[in-house]
């Protein structure tokens, strides 16, 4: 087995994201003692999607944002990107519910396959 050097990357996963090439990868910690910094970028990024009872609520995430722990940048957005889809579609799918969103629900259409 040859050793493999992780790192923790932050990523933004855009709610129009069709696959892991549209994963951004905003930051990654260099080393153990760079992690709080990053985890409190993370932090800072997710913020607005927590409700009055500080619980977060991916259908206010304007973008899905994912701390992961891989070798490279395309494996963080390989990651981000799976880890992502399912709150994705969560959330377009009450975009589309609560306001009639119509470019969330050419989202599910187009990208997902979902009709709503």
């Amino acid at each position: 087995m040859q050793y493999k050097q992780n790192y923790f990357y932050l990523c933004k996963t855009p709610l129009s994201a069709e696959g892991p090439e549209h994963v951004e990868i905003i930051t990654r910690a260099e080393n153990s003692e760079d992690f709080p910094r990053v985890f409190k970028e993370y932090e800072e990024y997710r913020s607005h999607a927590f409700n009055d009872d500080d619980i977060y609520s991916v259908v206010r995430a304007d973008d899905i944002y994912e701390l992961v722990r891989t070798g490279t940048e395309k494996e963080a957005q390989e990651i981000a990107y799976e880890k992502a889809e399912q709150e994705i579609i969560t959330n377009l799918q009450h975009r589309v519910m609560q306001d009639g969103d119509a470019n969330a629900k050419g989202i599910l259409k187009e990208v997902y396959g979902i009709e709503e």
